[in-house]
């Protein structure tokens, strides 16, 4: 008996991105990402990663091709329709965005701001269930005693976990995150990926997530996805790939041994390489 079809969550097909004449930020990308699916892109910057995130999100609209989430063409979305679609789309950034001078609860209340209206000025302008549901989340991210300490005082490791509760504050289906670990040392980096996985198992969620660190990505993805230059390279599962076959897609553009060398080390060490910056990251 054949299996039912399944619709995947993010479809995109022949995606390019121009700006101006002389940039290319993404040529003809073709990704499918099913349900449930944690994929990693790869690549040094310039490669097309965060662009790609922000054509899934609605933030960049195509010079050709289309894109595809949870069933809705985000390119041709506007007003309600597209704010929709991003309340089902949670994003997770490499700075946190977080605001510092307010209470650790209050920045993951700010997740549900798109279901409110009118604004919101402290805690108790907020209903009593969404309060409760934030607690929640920060239960869920190991902050529950750090609820009414000010953001700006916890360590980096802890605001990206506050920035995960507060993506989970919309009940995302899927989640989106750009160099989440970036700015953090390994040990943190290795807990906030273990702790996203972990949430996206317990949820269901999807999760496209751009990183530098290659060793993390290959232990943590069930997917890596490769990008140079704004093109696939690289589109492979990730159990048992190896170091060496990853390090290809760097490989290629940093042709002299003791650039690639030094590229190796610089991703070793969670560092953004400085080889090969481009205008589009």
């Amino acid at each position: 008996m054949t299996a039912p079809h399944t619709s995947p969550v993010i479809e995109i097909s022949d995606l390019t991105k121009r700006y101006g004449e002389s940039t290319t930020a993404l040529s003809a990308v073709d990704l499918r990402v099913d349900r449930g699916e944690i994929v990693v892109l790869l690549g040094l910057s310039g490669s097309g990663k965060s662009t790609l995130l922000r054509h899934i999100n609605g933030l960049e609209t195509p010079t050709a091709g289309s894109v595809e989430v949870l069933g809705e063409p985000v390119s041709r979305l506007s007003g309600a329709r597209l704010r929709g679609l991003r309340s089902r789309v949670g994003f997770i950034f490499q700075q946190f965005e977080l605001v510092g001078e307010l209470t650790v609860l209050e920045n993951v209340l700010s997740g549900a701001l798109g279901a409110l209206r009118g604004p919101r000025l402290g805690l108790f302008s907020y209903p009593g269930a969404l309060k409760r549901k934030a607690l929640g989340h920060l239960d869920r991210v190991g902050l529950l005693d750090r609820a009414y300490q000010r953001a700006d005082t916890l360590s980096g490791g802890q605001q990206q976990r506050v920035a995960i509760a507060r993506a989970l504050m919309q009940d995302p289906e899927v989640l989106l995150a750009d160099e989440p670990v970036a700015s953090l040392d390994p040990e943190s980096s290795s807990q906030v990926m273990a702790l996203i996985r972990e949430i996206a198992a317990a949820d269901g969620l999807t999760v496209v997530c751009s990183l530098h660190q290659v060793d993390l990505a290959i232990s943590w993805a069930d997917r890596i996805v490769g990008l140079r230059h704004g093109a696939v390279v690289l589109d492979t599962p990730a159990d048992g790939l190896s170091r060496a076959e990853v390090m290809e897609i760097y490989g290629r553009v940093a042709t002299p041994t003791d650039e690639l060398e030094a590229v190796d080390r610089e991703l070793r060490a969670g560092l953004q390489p400085r080889a090969q910056e481009e205008f589009v990251s």
